[in-house]
């Protein structure tokens, strides 16, 4: 049995959307496009962030103070994202633990090197999610037409967009050299097995 990857994602088919969330998605994805995508640029900061945090405190620390907050940023950013891809009707206000179930088991030993690397080793993935992301595009506008008009979607187009999710997830994880491990190169759209106690 392989073993589970050390960042874990997972958001729950709400039983109804909201409709006039459905503007609000639309209206943020316009000035967000208009910004030039912001939240893009997080995969190629976050590198540099942990390399910088890593020169400051060496690996081991930097995954044991600065882990728990940065796993934090991340649950609110990938929460962020399944209310933009219409995961979810819940905005990440305050409490995005209670909207996705996000969550890192640091490891490894980050190095400022390994760190900055890992915008190059991430390469193969971003062109694989840039392709992927073509389809999400298409499902998310067939999701908001369906939306509007039934107050739902079809199950099949939610894991679709939660394996993307889930992918960007792992990626984001990795990029903050949280996790040692290279995200599967995989589309993993069925539901995160629970957490061993």
């Amino acid at each position: 049995m392989a073993t589970p990857y050390p960042v874990t994602f997972d958001v729950d088919l709400p039983e109804k959307f909201e409709r006039p969330h459905v503007f609000l998605r639309i209206l943020v994805a316009v000035i967000l496009s208009i910004l030039g995508w912001p939240f893009g640029l997080v995969y190629l900061v976050l590198p540099v962030v942990a390399a910088i945090f890593v020169s400051q405190k060496g690996g081991e620390g930097y995954l044991r103070e600065d882990g728990p907050r940065v796993t934090g940023w991340l649950r609110w950013i990938v929460a962020f994202y399944a209310y933009l891809g219409i995961l979810t009707d819940r905005f990440p206000s305050e409490k995005p633990e209670e909207i996705v179930r996000f969550d890192v088991q640091t490891g490894g030993t980050p190095t400022v090197g390994s760190a900055l690397l890992r915008l190059v080793y991430s390469i193969p993935s971003a062109f694989v999610l840039s392709v992927l992301g073509i389809v999400s595009a298409v499902i998310w506008l067939i999701a908001a037409v369906m939306v509007l008009v039934q107050e739902g979607y079809p199950a099949g187009l939610f894991n679709f967009q939660r394996g993307i999710l889930r992918w960007e997830a792992r990626l984001l994880g990795y990029h903050a050299s949280l996790v040692e491990q290279y995200p599967p190169f995989a589309l993993d759209t069925e539901p995160e097995p629970a957490p061993a106690v």
